[in-house]
């Protein structure tokens, strides 16, 4: 006797395909990520992601917008403690520098740059976009944040990439990245601060 699959909303089919998909590429890698491996995991067929997602390309976007979306709500949340004392900015700097180690948003935008998928990386890009503007006092116009922002992210998507090879080349602990990376993120939260009680 066969238990019939329970139907799932488009919505629902697709959030579970992107839960699947973020498992995928944080167990096995980008490379793991197909169409065929998630519809497997999540027991439906092919035919019914490519009706979601257009292709494996359309699968990829959709998963770096779904993790990008996840993140960008955790460092908003913990930006905003810090500025009121109940975070830290290692909180900040921990959750950038996981997002493209742990979460595996690193090895996707290799994987996508290295495979000519470039514009799956906009999601990110726009979702780290809109975070900066919307936590900061100055919106669009802010420079000095945007400038924290770029550097934050660099430094932790090198360090994803090439971090603990490279401190352990040059005899650095490999938290080092971190540890500069939430020096340089205190100074800019000072500095706002500053300018915001004056």
């Amino acid at each position: 006797m066969s238990i019939a699959k329970r139907r799932l909303s488009p919505e629902e089919s697709r959030r579970m395909a992107l839960a699947a998909a973020c498992d995928l590429l944080i167990e096995s890698g980008p490379q793991a990520v197909t169409l065929k491996a998630v519809a497997s995991r999540i027991g439906r067929t092919h035919a019914n992601l490519l009706h979601h997602f257009g292709s494996a390309s359309g699968l990829q976007k959709s998963l770096a917008k779904y993790l990008t979306d996840q993140v960008c709500g955790s460092i908003a949340e913990a930006v905003l403690k810090s500025r009121t004392g109940e975070g830290s900015v290692r909180d900040i700097v921990d959750l950038t520098f996981d997002a493209f180690d742990k979460q595996g948003a690193a090895a996707l935008s290799s994987w996508m740059l290295l495979t000519g998928n470039e514009d799956a990386l906009d999601p990110i890009v726009d979702a780290i976009h809109t975070l900066v503007d919307e936590v900061g006092e100055g919106g669009h116009e802010d420079q000095e944040m945007h400038e924290d922002t770029l550097t934050l992210v660099l430094m932790a998507l090198g360090d994803a990439l090439i971090g603990e090879r490279l401190a352990n080349s040059l005899g650095l602990p490999r938290n080092k990245a971190r540890d500069v990376a939430e020096s340089h993120l205190e100074h800019a939260l000072g500095r706002w601060q500053k300018e915001h009680e004056e």
